[in-house]
């Protein structure tokens, strides 16, 4: 793989890292408020361990595997599975949740 194509799952790495960041933070702090976690597994966790121990039993695992996809950089699908996690982040939590935290203000 040529640098640039490197560069650039280096990068999509990154957002995802910061995806997974925001999506924690966003998610304790939401479910601390009027919302509650859209994943039924997620939420289970919740329950059982509570908010904090589930986010980082959950993100610890999610950031471990872009971690295994950001070392396979030189395979052909690599970059194609960051820029779909990066993009169901995305919608799925980056949207909604900045919408609903932003109500609060």
């Amino acid at each position: 793989m040529d640098s640039r194509n490197t560069k650039l799952v280096h990068q999509l790495f990154l957002l995802n890292i910061t995806l997974q960041l925001f999506d924690g933070a966003a998610t304790y702090f939401g479910v601390r408020h009027p919302w509650y976690e859209a994943n039924p597994l997620v939420a289970t966790v919740m329950t059982q361990m509570g908010i904090g121990a589930a986010l980082l039993l959950f993100k610890g695992g999610a950031c471990a595997a872009l971690v295994l996809l950001r070392s396979l950089d030189g395979q052909p699908l690599a970059m194609r599975a960051l820029t779909a996690v990066a993009v169901a982040y995305g919608v799925l939590s980056f949207v909604p949740w900045t919408a609903k935290n932003l109500m609060l203000l």
